[in-house]
C-alpha cells in the first residue's frame, strides 16, 4: 500500500517519539511498588544510617517503600554483585561507597568492573574518621604524635577494621604522609578494634565520628585530629590532620548506584529527590550528627568522585602493597 508523504512522516514521527513517551511514563509511574536499596555492611554503622536516613526521605516523598538490605561481606562486594545482576528498572539500588572505589584495585578477582556496571545516581553524605590514640600514649597532637613515631619505629601498633578497609587505607595514606612506620593490626570489624583501643592493647586507629565521639567527649580516647579537610562542628576543638600534614584528606562517602541500563529518567528522578533531602536543615542536621555533611550533585558530578577515588587509593594500596584478607 502506497501513503501519501505526509502521512508516511506522521507515522513515522509517532513511532520515533513513542519510546520516550514510554519513558517517560515510566518515570511518571515510578515507583510503583517497593524498592530494595542494599547495603554492604551491617546495620548500625554510619553508612547504614545514612542509607536509611535518605530511604525513609524517599519513602515518604514517593509514596512507596525504600526498604533498606544488608547484605554485608567480602568489603560491600556481595551487595554490588547483587544490584549488578537486578533488573535495570530503578527497583534495586546500592549504597555505593569508598569501599567500591577501595576494592576496585584491592580484589583483583571481581566478577564486575564498578565502574563499567554501576549507573552513579548521586552522592548524598561525606563521613569523617578522627585519629585517636590511647590516652597512656604521650603525645597530645598530631606533631607530638608524629616525634613520638618516629623515635619509635614499628613499635605503635595501629588497629584497623580489617585489611583494605577505609580506616586501614586512611592509616597507610598518613603513614606515607607523614613518614612513620606504624605496626598494623587488622581485626574483624571496627567495634573488636576500639575495645582493644580503649584497653591500651593497641595505640592508634582511624575511627568513624558516630561510633567514637561519645568516648572522646568522656575522656576515655584521645582525637589528635580529624581526616576531613577542615574541622567539624560536633568537634570543634580538634585540628583537621591536614593542619600537621599538609594534603591529607581521607572521608568516607556514600550516594546512590543503580544496575548499568536502569532508564536515565528514573535516575534523574531520584537524583533530584535526594537532592531535595540534602537541601533540609532537618536533614543536614541528622548528617552532621554523624560527623558529616552533606554531599549533593548530579550523576556526572558522582561518576567523577568515583573515578577520582578509585584513583587515589589504589595508588595507596600498590604502594603498602596491600592484599585482602
Amino acid at each position: 500500500m502506497n501513503l501519501p508523504r505526509r502521512r508516511f512522516l506522521h507515522l513515522a514521527a509517532g513511532a520515533a517519539a513513542l519510546p520516550a513517551v514510554s519513558r517517560m511514563a515510566y518515570a511518571d509511574d515510578y515507583p510503583s511498588r517497593p524498592v530494595r536499596l542494599l547495603v554492604g555492611f551491617a546495620p548500625a554503622g554510619p553508612g547504614d544510617i545514612s542509607a536509611r536516613l535518605i530511604g525513609q526521605w524517599l519513602s515518604d516523598r514517593l509514596g512507596r517503600q525504600f526498604v533498606v538490605e544488608n547484605r554485608p561481606g567480602a568489603g560491600s562486594n556481595i551487595a554490588t554483585e547483587a544490584v549488578i545482576h537486578a533488573p535495570p528498572d530503578g527497583y534495586t539500588l546500592l549504597l555505593a561507597s569508598s569501599s567500591n572505589a577501595i576494592n576496585a584495585t584491592l580484589y583483583g578477582d571481581l566478577k564486575f568492573n564498578f565502574i563499567r556496571d554501576i549507573v552513579p545516581i548521586t552522592s548524598f553524605v561525606r563521613l569523617t574518621d578522627a585519629m585517636l590514640v590511647n590516652p597512656s600514649l604521650p603525645a597530645r597532637s598530631v606533631s607530638e604524635f608524629i616525634t613520638y613515631a618516629k623515635a619509635n619505629p614499628g613499635k605503635i601498633n595501629m588497629a584497623t577494621s580489617g585489611k583494605g578497609s577505609p580506616a586501614h587505607l586512611f592509616g597507610e595514606l598518613f603513614k606515607v604522609m607523614a613518614g612513620v612506620d606504624l605496626a598494623a593490626v587488622a581485626y574483624r570489624g571496627g567495634g573488636a578494634a576500639l575495645v582493644d583501643l580503649l584497653a591500651g592493647q593497641v595505640q592508634v586507629m582511624f575511627e568513624g565520628i558516630s561510633s567514637s565521639v561519645g568516648y572522646i567527649k568522656a575522656g576515655k580516647l584521645r582525637a589528635l585530629g580529624v581526616t576531613s579537610a577542615t574541622r567539624l562542628a560536633v568537634l570543634p576543638d580538634t585540628p583537621a590532620v591536614n593542619e600537621f600534614v599538609p594534603g591529607y584528606e581521607a572521608t568516607p562517602w556514600a550516594g546512590l548506584g543503580a544496575p548499568r541500563g536502569t532508564p536515565v529518567d528514573v535516575v534523574d528522578r531520584l537524583n533530584r529527590e535526594v537532592n531535595a533531602a540534602l537541601a533540609d536543615p532537618a536533614m543536614q542536621g541528622r548528617i552532621a550528627d554523624l560527623g558529616g555533611t552533606a554531599m549533593p550533585g548530579s550523576p556526572a558530578d558522582f561518576e567523577k568522585l568515583i573515578a577520582d577515588e578509585t584513583e587515589k587509593w589504589g595508588k595507596v594500596i600498590r604502594t603498602a602493597n596491600i592484599k585482602p584478607e
